[in-house]
């Protein structure tokens, strides 16, 4: 177990790094500020900032676009729309440059590798059909258009799945969706044009058999976004997290990806490599959060002491820093696990990380805003944005309690079988 980038790993990692903290992070205050202003004024706070298009096309020239590809489905789309990482990275090797890409908020959207785009793109290339792949991931790919991913559901239990009430109903040629989601991610953006919907299809057969997975045009009549939901405040523009009902939304059957019934398989695939995705994006923020801390602690005064002098704070910045390294090993081990043994033998890793590294990066970025008392609850710096997102991500792609749910199973299984 070698946890050493790869060279091509190491390169790509830099060359983000020094993006992200070069022109990236400089323009970060004057987009959040301009949303802010627009916000205030009454206007419509969602189109884009347009550095951020400035900033996609200086990427993409620079060989820095769809960097997530997975290493065997990079295919004739690397040659098209994928570039130095278009080459296909496992799932360790993208979790090396994921961290870089975590250090801004805006980083992952300019080098289109931003949720739930990244996902939704990969369910394409492993389940969708060439006609899905031709009409969706070719665009999604040249960023040309963005997606949601409709699952959650207000009026259950969504940590169970299973008790999804959303339906998607064969009729003849056709397949019929009805029902209300939210956290609908990507919903809130100006360019989202398709959503993969998840719904009940035959009650009748296994729990896991039972729904499918459908491409809904967010054009096609019966669907609307009701509304815009904040995350603590945040409505994390340009993406944002919608409320979406579907009435009686016809669709062809070919919209169905995979075929009837594999919404939970296809799930599965998509959400391993996602929530490595998820960490390491974690632990980007989190060290850029530290950074900050460490900057504010060394410069700023109290008491007549730098503020690392006071109270327990060396010993605070120093737990910070080993829990951060901690984090990192336990996701580059999953990501390993998962390049290894694939997703059925990595259960147990892939739901380790997706509990330990959020509470770790709410424990970072919850004592740089104290180090930085007002101004770390204000939008003069990243870090009041930083916590909620974080905090999101203890419930986004399963709660903490079903992932240590997993991780007790898969602890206990030998122990319950063993003959008393």
């Amino acid at each position: 177990m070698d946890f050493a980038p790869t060279p091509r790993a190491a390169e790509l990692a830099t060359q983000v790094r020094a993006f992200v903290d070069e022109r990236i992070v400089p323009v970060e205050h004057e987009v959040v500020l301009d949303i802010a202003q627009r916000r205030a004024r009454g206007e419509d706070a969602w189109p884009p900032h347009p550095v951020m298009a400035q900033l996609q096309s200086q990427a993409r020239a620079e060989g820095l676009w769809n960097l997530f590809l997975p290493a065997g489905h990079e295919g004739p789309y690397a040659q098209r729309y994928g570039t130095a990482g278009g080459r296909g990275l496992s799932n360790s090797e993208y979790a090396v440059v994921a961290e870089q890409t975590g250090r801004s908020a805006l980083a992952p959207l300019i080098f289109n590798c931003n949720a739930p785009d990244t996902g939704n793109m990969e369910v394409l290339l492993k389940y969708g059909s060439q006609e899905q792949k031709d009409t969706w991931l070719d665009p999604l790919l040249d960023a040309r258009i963005r997606s949601a991913f409709l699952m959650t559901e207000p009026g259950v239990a969504s940590s169970d799945a299973t008790t999804m009430q959303a339906t998607a109903i064969l009729d003849g040629e056709d397949i019929v969706l009805n029902g209300r989601k939210w956290w609908s991610t990507g919903a809130g953006h100006p360019d989202c044009r398709v959503g993969v919907f998840m719904g009940l299809t035959d009650p009748s057969a296994d729990r896991h058999l039972r729904h499918s997975m459908v491409l809904v045009p967010m054009d096609a009549p019966g669907v609307r976004v009701e509304r815009m939901l904040t995350a603590l405040g945040h409505f994390d523009e340009p993406l944002g997290h919608g409320e979406v009902t579907l009435t009686d939304v016809r669709l062809p059957r070919s919209a169905v990806i995979g075929g009837p019934g594999m919404a939970f398989a296809i799930a599965q695939g998509r959400l391993g490599p996602g929530r490595v995705h998820h960490c390491m994006r974690l632990i980007g923020l989190a060290e850029r959060s530290l950074e900050l801390a460490c900057e504010r602690a060394t410069t700023r005064v109290a008491f007549g002491k730098p503020l690392a002098n006071l109270g327990g704070n060396r010993e605070r910045l120093a737990r910070a820093r080993i829990a951060i390294n901690q984090a990192r090993l336990l996701v580059h081990h999953a990501a390993w696990k998962l390049d290894t043994v694939g997703i059925a033998g990595a259960q147990s890793e892939v739901s380790e990380i997706k509990a330990a590294v959020p509470s770790m990066a709410c424990e970072v970025i919850d004592l740089a805003i104290q180090l930085h008392g007002g101004a770390g609850m204000s939008e003069d710096f990243p870090l009041a944005a930083a916590y909620a997102g974080a905090r999101s991500l203890r419930l986004a792609d399963g709660p903490d309690e079903v992932h240590l749910g997993v991780v007790a199973r898969q602890l206990l299984r030998p122990y319950l079988s063993k003959e008393s």
